[in-house]
């Protein structure tokens, strides 16, 4: 059946069906692809943190109590992944996101409709490119809260049950996140046209459609 839940979906997984958790992560690999890719910064290190959130997902399928929804602690095991490795690293890695990042564009939270004008992609391109490489700057707590908030569509709400912390400490982080965002952008971009900002005043950060790259890998 495929028209099964979230959760009766895990719980089989659970009860011992062996194709449940593939199903269920078919369901979601998109967004969970996308958090990871934002969150890492590069689409190798963002397969390694989404290999292990599935294994770890796998593995405690049983701990699941319910309490949020399936989708949100799928979030939070793969979000978490991530954060380990991110301090495990304790570096920020520059490696160009993939080739194909636009080549979903009709996918995603931030996903942008009818046509592009060529001037449009190609200003849209470098604003992409500067917010990334602003993204990738921040620590990784707020990064992974702008990831869901102003990425994801998510609410603060659902951030917070994914990041398991108090709903403030997610707008604190976001606001210091978009602060520091809007300071490195006025760095990395300083005197672009339009940039109409007063002397000493970071620019605001830029609405970029980020969307899915290509899906991630299969677990295995």
């Amino acid at each position: 059946m495929t028209d099964r839940t979230d959760a009766e979906l895990l719980a089989a997984h659970v009860q011992g069906d062996a194709e449940a958790f593939g199903l269920l992560f078919a369901r979601h690999r998109d967004r969970l692809w996308a958090v990871a890719v934002r969150t890492m910064g590069n689409p190798e290190d963002a397969a390694d943190g989404l290999q292990d959130g599935l294994i770890a997902a796998y593995r405690r399928a049983s701990s699941f109590r319910g309490e949020a929804q399936v989708t949100t602690w799928l979030h939070r095991v793969v979000v978490n992944a991530c954060l380990d490795r991110l301090r495990a690293a304790k570096v920020r890695r520059a490696e160009a996101l993939p080739d194909d990042l636009d080549e979903r564009g009709d996918r995603g939270s931030l996903a942008t409709s009818g046509p592009v004008l060529p001037e449009d992609e190609t200003l849209a391109d470098e604003r992409r490119r500067l917010v990334v490489a602003a993204l990738r700057r921040l620590p990784a707590e707020q990064r992974a809260a702008l990831v869901l908030v102003d990425m994801e569509g998510y609410s603060v709400a659902e951030a917070a049950e994914m990041l398991d912390c108090p709903e403030g400490t997610v707008k604190s982080r976001c606001s210091r996140g978009r602060a520091r965002m809007a300071e490195l952008l006025h760095v990395l971009a300083p005197g672009r046209d339009g940039d109409h900002s007063a002397p000493g005043n970071p620019a605001p950060s830029p609405p970029v459609p980020l969307t899915e790259p290509r899906g991630p890998p299969a677990p295995t």
